[in-house]
């Protein structure tokens, strides 16, 4: 048996090991910083965005941080559709810890084939060159009216992704587009957006939705992008339900997000 201080002097000899590399919280969510989606089915013409966090990533002593990612899709089948070259990534966590968020998204075509696909996303550290790999299935729909590429933004050109999550007196712009809706023989669609905001019981905070009907559309483009303004004008937690009805069709579509708004810190 070796002495007690010969032993710890051989402890002290072992190098540190690096944490161990791991994805956790993943989910799919409501654009890049949204909120989180339960369901895993997209319509044609819908943004898969798979959210996750890398923990375990090595930090340097100036905050910075090395990675990869790779996406990689895959039909029923397993035969690969798409594989995206490594993208190499240098980010920046001043804040200390060993988690950093990040996320993948995936755009479907309108004429994307009903059917399940798999999303592979694999994560190396360039440091401690640890890979990590997660997969998340999703279900793509037979093209109908409905919703897609619901998200919110900072500015209303939806060019600065933004939580529905903010503090009172700003103002975030939720973004959403109509798919599969009928024309009449013009060429053109009838259909009324709708955005209606709601209380923590499920009440209406208005009395009557903010809307805007659209009578005239580009006949080559399958999907009408539209956007509301949503000042946030008092603290509390929220629901914004967004429609849109097919005045052609009779058809109505509707999807509600959470929203959170925070006092400002006196």
């Amino acid at each position: 048996m070796f002495p007690s201080l010969a032993f710890a002097a051989l402890v002290a000899l072992v190098p540190a090991q690096p944490a161990a590399l791991n994805l956790t919280n993943v989910r799919n969510t409501f654009g890049q910083l949204g909120p989180t989606r339960v369901t895993s089915k997209f319509l044609p013409g819908d943004v898969v965005f798979l959210a996750y966090d890398i923990e375990g990533v090595t930090v340097g002593e100036d905050g910075r941080v090395q990675y990869s990612t790779q996406l990689e899709v895959f039909d029923k089948d397993a035969k690969s559709l798409f594989k995206q070259d490594p993208a190499e990534r240098l980010e920046f966590i001043p804040l200390g810890g060993g988690r950093i968020p990040a996320q993948a998204f995936i755009t479907i075509g309108v004429d994307q084939p009903a059917g399940e696909y798999t999303a592979k996303v694999v994560v190396t550290d360039k440091v401690s060159k640890q890979t990590k790999t997660i997969e998340r299935k999703f279900e793509v729909t037979a093209l109908e009216f409905g919703l897609v590429g619901v998200y919110a933004s900072a500015d209303d050109r939806g060019s600065n992704p933004a939580p529905t999550t903010g503090v009172v007196g700003q103002t975030i712009f939720v973004f959403y587009s109509a798919v599969g809706f009928k024309r009449d023989e013009k060429k053109q669609p009838s259909m009324q957006f709708e955005m209606t905001p709601l209380d923590d019981t499920g009440k209406p905070t208005l009395g009557k939705p903010i809307s805007h009907v659209v009578t005239a559309a580009d006949e080559k483009l399958p999907t009408y992008p539209l956007r509301f303004a949503l000042p946030l004008t008092r603290p509390g937690k929220f629901s914004v339900r967004l429609s849109c009805t097919d005045k052609l069709s009779g058809k109505t579509a509707t999807q509600e997000i959470p929203v959170v708004v925070i006092a400002a810190e006196k």
